[in-house]
């Protein structure tokens, strides 16, 4: 016998062999094979699905997030915009308080000159009062006596007037 021709008897038993193995493996073996197949075909599918929803998902958390940046970007500006606001209106109220403080001391001020310049006349017109009462009685001492006598002391008085 020849490797390279074999006999029939041998090629009878081998396909006899390889039927039977043919014939148990279908009846053992291959089911349990398709259905492992099946299943690690439906795993897969079920991971490609699951990868999909994923990558669904995960754009839908992107645009999520896309949206609450730009929320809290607005958010920050209004923010930013409303404390400039108050910062204006409380330095237009600061001005505006200053210009108050500064108009009441103007006035109290004023109001203390016009005082002090009132009380000054009120002085003066005192002086005045006093040296014209003094005139008045050293002329009528004198003008009872003599003339020329009484236009020297006024003379001599409204000489001595010197206003303050």
């Amino acid at each position: 016998m020849n490797l390279l021709t074999p006999g029939i008897g041998l090629i009878v038993w081998m396909t006899l062999v390889f039927l039977i193995l043919l014939f148990v493996l279908g009846k053992f073996a291959f089911p349990v094979l398709l259905v492992t197949m099946k299943k690690r075909e439906l795993s897969i599918k079920e991971s490609l699905d699951a990868a999909a929803m994923a990558k669904e998902e995960m754009k839908h958390l992107q645009a999520s997030n896309e949206v609450l940046l730009r929320q809290a970007q607005e958010e920050k500006d209004a923010i930013i915009k409303e404390a400039r606001a108050i910062k204006e209106k409380m330095i237009r109220e600061a001005e505006g308080e200053a210009h108050l403080v500064k108009e009441r001391m103007l006035v109290s001020a004023r109001e203390s000159i016009n005082y002090e310049k009132l009380q000054a006349m009120t002085e003066l017109k005192n002086q005045i009062a006093n040296l014209a009462i003094d005139i008045a009685e050293d002329v009528l001492k004198q003008e009872l006596s003599d003339r020329n006598r009484s236009n020297e002391i006024v003379s001599q008085r409204v000489s001595e007037i010197t206003l303050h």
